[in-house]
């Protein structure tokens, strides 16, 4: 009998960048109702969401200034 492959690991919560309500940026784990990160500016939140989801193996989702998605899952 052939041995099974191990499952996959799994995978973590996309890193959503979303405008805070206070001012500035945040990066939240989708599903979750706190920011895991603030940051002044939409690039320093973009660095950290790109930071986190690699440790995790998940994607980043930038959004608008309106709360839109900017793009796709990175």
């Amino acid at each position: 009998m052939a041995a099974k492959d191990a499952a996959p690991a799994k995978k973590g919560k996309d890193q959503h960048v979303t405008p805070h309500p206070d001012g500035g940026w945040q990066v939240k784990g989708a599903g979750n109702s706190k920011a895991t990160v603030r940051t002044k500016t939409k690039e320093e939140a973009v660095q950290k969401a790109k930071e986190i989801a690699k440790n995790q193996d998940s994607n980043y989702v930038p959004h608008k200034k309106d709360g839109k998605l900017q793009k796709k899952k990175y």
